[in-house]
């Protein structure tokens, strides 16, 4: 019998749920159209006989070769359509290729996948799939390109995980965009890449840049205006500047959020002609970057208004404890006396001041923490007697203005990037505050801790955990650069081990040991060989205790050596 069926279109609708039916039924009961050698019958849907009629000899062969035919059609997952255009040939990558080692290291942490925990014990094995990250930011410092056949995976990753996304991109490079067009379930890596991929005109050519501007899509846009502010901040400024009037409010607000790169004084005029914008979110914004120019005539209003409000006063008396002065004795005590304004006026909002308080928080209080966190934190030495910032945040505030007060320079000094006010905020790392007099959380410290270098910002986590122990470090940890500095290595595996000997709750420290395992120089692996035995059990501690942390600190040995043999890798040529 010739089976040969000439090519269709496209499968009728329900097809195999017909040909299903027919099977089930019995092809007496329900035969094929057409059951000869002509070109319809393997394909044709199995309708039902007409009464009366016999269901033929090649009624079954029909039945099976439609069912061929609709199989191939599911698994190809593709219905028949007109020939499309050929995509374009992938981009070449100009990068050099991974070494080997760190290509077959690659092709390993994209297989693992995490399994259920369960809240049961992780084990002894290194977590992979947290490694990753660390991997892909060490592989795009160095400047490598990934092999080809890792892409699918390197963007199934990225996929399903929001965090890799920036670091993916950036290795995968121009290739992962162009696989990105074909798959729709890779479109995210158009959305997440700035001007969806497009590639952007040279920056020298000026009409280009003219061009796309004025007809560019809007993402293409700020990719073109992020990538020029990066390289000539006054060409970008000057470029926004010609369409400004036109562009819609909550553009104004995007266009306007990237002179945040390279923002400087030559940035006011324009920041200042924004203030008087329709949209308040832009008028606010732009009081924020005017904010952190000190030297910019906002921020000298906003100085003015401040210092209104805050003042020394030498009339409040206390008693002697000692000293110069007999014991019990009255003296006069520098006050810091706090007077909020009154009202919020017409041209403290033109500056960013928002008139209406959050649910739940006076006015006055409200606009006393914006004025004073937009003023320039030199105001208050002059202001306040030519003290230092230690000197001041020491001294006492009246009518319970210091937690105000002290929060808005916290705000202040990571908005303008003040190291020294950032010290005096935090205090000494083992002050029984834990916090220092202005820090009155665990995230403004955080803040705080960021505008000081990686060395201080180490050495103050590293004091504070000696202190205060691990409980509270898990956000300030966070902050610290990776890998720790030995300082701050020696206090966590320090007060892991304290917290191990005393019995404590080993799963309350997971969290911690996770950081550990990324964060730990690989070179202190050798200083952990003595706490991998199970430790004797206090008879206060958790049941299995010294199991459990006998297996973290092994898993944690074992990720620094993996960790370092990762980077042997990438170093190799």
């Amino acid at each position: 019998m010739n089976r040969t069926s000439a090519p269709v279109d496209a499968p009728a609708t329900g097809a195999w749920e017909g040909l299903v039916t027919t099977a089930l039924l019995g092809t007496d009961r329900r035969t094929p159209p057409g059951t000869g050698p002509g070109p319809e019958a393997p394909v044709a849907l199995l309708d039902a006989a007409a009464p009366g009629t016999g269901p033929g000899p090649e009624a079954p062969v029909a039945l099976l070769d439609a069912a061929a035919v609709e199989t191939v059609r599911r698994r190809a997952g593709l219905r028949p359509a007109r020939a499309a255009e050929r995509p374009r040939p992938a981009p070449e990558d100009p990068r050099p290729p991974l070494p080997p080692a760190a290509a077959r290291r690659l092709a390993l942490l994209l297989a693992d996948r995490p399994g259920a925990s369960g809240g049961g014990r992780r084990g002894t094995a290194p977590d992979l799939t947290e490694l990753l990250p660390q991997w892909l930011a060490a592989a795009n410092a160095r400047g490598f390109a990934p092999p080809p056949q890792v892409l699918p995976a390197l963007l199934d990753a990225a996929r399903g995980r929001t965090d890799l996304r920036p670091t993916v991109l950036e290795f995968a490079g121009s290739r992962a965009l162009w696989l990105a067009r074909l798959n729709p379930d890779w479109r995210f890596a158009l959305r997440s890449t700035p001007g969806g991929g497009a590639a952007l005109p040279h920056l020298e050519d000026d009409d280009g840049v003219r061009q796309l501007w004025q007809e560019g899509l809007f993402a293409e846009r700020v990719a073109l205006l992020s990538a020029l502010r990066s390289r000539d901040p006054a060409a970008a400024r000057d470029l926004l500047a010609t369409t400004w009037a036109t562009e819609r409010a909550e553009d104004r607000l995007m266009f306007l959020d990237s002179l945040r790169t390279g923002l400087g004084p030559d940035d006011e005029p324009f920041l200042e002609q924004a203030l008087a914008d329709r949209s308040r979110n832009v008028r606010a914004t732009a009081a924020e970057l005017l904010s952190a120019l000190p030297g910019s005539a906002l921020a000298a209003r906003m100085a003015v208004r401040a210092e209104a409000c805050v003042a020394i006063d030498h009339t409040q008396a206390t008693q002697a404890a000692g000293g110069t002065e007999p014991s019990g004795a009255t003296v006069a005590t520098p006050t810091i006396a706090v007077e909020a304004p009154h009202e919020c006026d017409p041209a403290m909002e033109r500056d960013g001041v928002v008139a209406k308080a959050p649910a739940g928080r006076g006015e006055r209080s409200w606009w006393f923490g914006q004025l004073v966190e937009a003023a320039p934190l030199g105001t208050w030495s002059r202001r306040l007697g030519g003290r230092t910032p230690r000197e001041i945040v020491a001294l006492p505030v009246t009518d319970d203005w210091q937690g105000e007060l002290h929060a808005a320079w916290c705000r202040a000094a990571v908005r303008q990037r003040d190291a020294e006010w950032s010290r005096a905020l935090l205090g000494e790392p083992s002050a029984p505050e834990a916090g220092g007099p202005g820090a009155v959380s665990l995230a403004e410290r955080a803040k705080l801790l960021g505008t000081l270098d990686a060395a201080e910002r180490a050495e103050w986590v590293a004091g504070f955990i000696a202190t205060h122990g691990l409980s509270e470090a898990f956000q300030l940890l966070g902050v610290c650069a990776v890998p720790w500095a030995p300082p701050l290595g020696r206090a966590v595996v320090d007060a892991l081990n304290i917290a191990r000997d005393a019995g404590s709750y080993p799963w309350s420290f997971s969290g911690v040991m996770g950081l550990a395992e990324r964060c730990l120089d690989p070179s202190e692996a050798g200083r952990l060989d003595a706490l991998l035995a199970v430790p004797d059990e206090p008879e206060n501690a958790s049941p299995g205790a010294g199991g459990y942390w006998a297996e973290a600190f092994q898993r944690l040995v074992t990720t620094l050596r993996l960790r370092a043999a990762m980077a042997e890798e990438l170093n190799t040529s």
